[in-house]
């Protein structure tokens, strides 16, 4: 594993003919990887936006470096200008269209189990492990179509589907209850990661350890991670397939990544509540602090969603298999939730983004907290663009998926060089983040000598000797153990 830093000022270009092209000079400093060229005074840059006065006050503040030791400028540009930018029919949604995609993914899901439930048989392959070779590349398969549907059902959950609430609901309902995702209770804490994305008190979702937090899972004082060893491959190796399997579920079970400052519920259902196995924070109760009162209903329509669905399945299970139930239906389930899971994984973790305190965060800024990847053919007809587009959707969430690299386009000048995309190697690229994302960020601090508003901007660090080190700190004075996992956010409503 190299120690050595990312080339300073590289540009990771987002288009799917382009290559990542690193900076001739290795002395240059960019804020982050971005694929818009060098703006002019003229143009809409981060550069021109910015007032002289705001970057000489960010400079006395101390530098920000992200993960590769690149220079970070806080965005200064307005919600407004990314929405003045992008053209008025990149807004217009269409549910025929909309209802085509559902089509055609459910087609290729019924075509894919008719072909192989009859062609797949011990008469057509006498051969053992051929079928189960053949049978083993469904679930992958399967595993694919259903992911794509699930990217329809959440474009429904924000209702860019279609231009009808009511088609938006019934359409994510049935498709994400059939995948057994509760649709209303996903989509309204999902609605509120979207409104606190990279706040450090109020993110929803993949939301990374603090350096007291991470110390204090490991066992050390918070002063002792820089000095540790490297994390051994084989134990990151595990973490990584361990959350592939079950990550989603136990999200939706423990809310784990999510926010844990629910005593800040504005109607007091918080209290005594937490995140974990039996802390009361889940996706399945009408109590959760996750949601309000007026809730309650979509909760419980959620849950009998899901409990129809269980009931079809163990019909099909008692009447024709618990094998072939578990191939037809469980395996694919899983490969659905393992692309669910690296996807967000890999929007919202990378060593180039920032993570911000209450103070530092805005609107604009963690929208711009993401980061856009590549994944060929599959990422952007089968899983229909989720991956490629992911800023523009964290900006404009309403734009439907079909029009989302035409309003890509249209942002990146406003954004300039904090418009982040990486698809280096395109789809064996995407894979490969997975292990380098989590070689590289482990847990976030400020950067050293940083001050005032830019210490309230925090970046990936890690013990792996990669990139820039963690800081050294002083042993805490009252020789305690790193603080515990405490609440870290408030609800929003």
């Amino acid at each position: 594993m190299s120690l050595t830093l990312a080339p300073r000022g590289s540009a990771l270009q987002r288009t799917k003919t382009a290559d990542s092209v690193p900076s001739s000079s290795s002395t240059s400093v960019d804020a982050s990887p971005a694929n818009t060229p060098k703006q002019s005074p003229s143009s809409t840059s981060l550069s021109s936006l910015g007032s002289d006065s705001a970057f000489d006050l960010e400079n006395e503040n101390g530098k920000m470096l992200d993960t590769y030791g690149n220079e970070f400028q806080l965005p200064d540009y307005t919600i407004k200008q990314i929405r003045d930018a992008i053209p008025a029919h990149c807004f217009q949604r269409s549910g025929a269209r909309g209802l085509a995609y559902v089509a055609r993914d459910i087609a290729s899901l019924a075509m894919t189990f008719f072909i192989f439930h009859t062609y797949v048989t011990p008469e057509n392959i006498p051969s053992t492990p051929a079928r189960a070779v053949l049978w083993t590349g469904y679930t992958f398969l399967q595993g694919l179509f259903g992911t794509g549907l699930w990217v329809l059902a959440h474009e429904c959950g924000h209702q860019s589907f279609s231009p009808s609430k009511t088609l938006n609901d019934t359409v994510g309902f049935i498709c994400h209850s059939a995948m057994l995702v509760p649709y209303f209770s996903w989509k309204i804490s999902h609605g509120k990661h979207h409104k606190a994305t990279g706040h450090l008190e109020r993110d929803m979702v993949f939301l990374p350890k603090t350096r007291e937090q991470y110390a204090s899972i490991m066992g050390y004082y918070a002063h002792e991670l820089s000095e540790l060893m490297e994390e051994s491959p084989i134990m990151t190796a595990a973490h990584l397939i361990g959350t592939q399997l079950a990550g989603w579920h136990i999200y939706l079970v423990t809310n784990r990544t999510g926010h844990n400052n629910h005593e800040r519920q504005p109607e007091g259902r918080g209290k005594g509540r937490h995140n974990g196995l039996g802390g009361g924070v889940n996706h399945f109760s009408p109590s959760s602090p996750l949601y309000e009162a007026k809730d309650a209903k979509l909760i419980l329509l959620s849950d009998l969603g899901l409990a129809i669905v269980l009931g079809i399945l163990f019909l099909i299970g008692k009447n024709f298999g618990w094998a072939n139930l578990a191939v037809w239906y469980l395996f694919p389930y899983l490969w659905v939730n393992h692309w669910l899971v690296a996807i967000t994984f890999l929007q919202h973790t990378d060593p180039t983004l920032p993570h911000y305190e209450a103070h530092t965060w805005t609107f604009a800024r963690g929208a711009a907290a993401t980061i856009d990847r590549e994944f060929g053919f599959i990422g952007r007809h089968l899983l229909h663009g989720i991956i490629e587009t992911h800023v523009l959707h964290h900006y404009v969430s309403t734009i439907p998926f079909y029009l989302a690299d035409e309003a890509t386009e249209a942002i990146k000048p406003v954004m300039g060089k904090h418009y982040r995309a990486d698809v280096g190697g395109g789809s064996i690229g995407f894979l490969k983040s997975m292990w380098k994302s989590a070689r590289w960020c482990q847990w976030i601090e400020p950067t050293e000598g940083a001050e005032g508003e830019n210490k309230g901007v925090l970046f990936f660090r890690n013990h792996n000797g990669l990139g820039v080190p963690p800081q050294k700190t002083s042993p805490l004075k009252s020789g305690a153990k790193a603080m515990t996992l405490g609440p870290d956010s408030d609800n929003d409503s």
